[in-house]
């Protein structure tokens, strides 16, 4: 990647002194693309605060992740606007490159799952509002064979709706584009047989094998905006990661408790099962995809998904 040269934006006074720095990544195309008319907006209210603003936007997929790990050990903060893919980038970039700089989320996408987990105000200029006056914690990542992600690694049904539903659908659609995606899947169910080796940190294992329509691991309370864990205790810095197995309907009865209990949350449905793991390990057929924070990820026949403990700090 081309060297960036280190322009901060002072704004207001123009005293560059004991300011902050403070990185800005915003993905400009995310959503309805909101986000870049606020921008006079933020960079005023941030140097308000104290903070010396670099603002890099994005233009391809990897800008998050290289501008993250090469300039986010230079700043006290780093801030990201854009959609779950690319905060998914920055955390990736700030792991990678050894950084422990806390992220501030202003959620700029069209369903904004992990930001809707820990209760990020829906508004730009109110997280603008969080990322100045709130306090950074710790929040677990997952490892999935080596790659991080955020919130949810997933297969089977509703989850590849997150990467093949147009961005123009979902700009105008949003959370619906999902939902319709994912009920029109339901019409192609195809069950996938996969072994899972749960392991919680201690010494005991639990083995399930079986047909599945959906796996799902995660650290929200959201899956591709369709699944919603919202009804289940998910500790987001627990060491856990949150575990959801639906297996393969026998009739449309059974298919229907299954949809049922997905859209209202429940889960009833002797057919859907719900663990928390440290470390989860499928194995299935190596063509099988997964969805990444909403991206596209290449199947492999040995998945192993790990929980990365207080592995970023995030301002809420």
């Amino acid at each position: 990647m081309m060297k960036i040269k280190q322009d901060f934006i002072s704004g207001g006074d123009g005293i560059m002194h004991n300011r902050k720095k403070l990185l800005f990544i915003m993905n400009p195309k995310a959503g309805l693309m909101q986000a870049p008319k606020y921008m006079a907006e933020i960079i005023g209210r941030f140097s308000g605060a104290g903070y010396l603003t670099q603002v890099l936007m994005t233009t391809r997929g990897g800008d998050a992740r290289e501008f993250a790990a090469e300039y986010g050990g230079e700043a006290d903060i780093v801030v990201v606007s854009g959609g779950d893919g690319t905060l998914n980038g920055v955390i990736d970039g700030l792991i990678s490159g050894g950084h422990k700089t806390p992220i501030g989320y202003i959620p700029a996408g069209s369903t904004n799952d992990f930001a809707n987990s820990i209760g990020l105000p829906k508004s730009i200029p109110a997280c603008v509002d969080r990322i100045i006056n709130g306090t950074s914690q710790p929040v677990d990542i997952g490892s999935f064979n080596g790659r991080y992600f955020s919130y949810v690694v997933s297969f089977g049904a509703f989850t590849s709706t997150t990467y093949s539903v147009p961005q123009n659908v979902k700009n105008i659609l949003g959370h619906s584009a999902y939902v319709m995606a994912g009920i029109k899947e339901l019409a192609h169910i195809k069950s996938i047989h996969a072994r899972i080796t749960l392991e919680k940190g201690t010494p005991d294992e639990q083995v399930h094998e079986g047909d599945y329509v959906l796996g799902g691991v995660c650290n929200s309370r959201s899956i591709g905006g369709i699944v919603n864990l919202d009804k289940l205790d998910v500790d987001m810095n627990d060491g856990l990661m949150e575990v959801i197995l639906i297996r393969m309907p026998k009739d449309l009865i059974e298919l229907s408790e299954i949809t049922s209990g997905i859209l209202n949350g429940t889960f009833k449905s002797h057919q859907i099962e719900k663990y928390s793991a440290h470390k989860v390990t499928f194995e299935l057929d190596e063509n099988v995809h997964w969805t990444l924070d909403g991206e596209y990820e290449k199947g492999s026949g040995v998945c192993e998904i790990e929980t990365l403990e207080s592995a970023i700090s995030l301002i809420k």
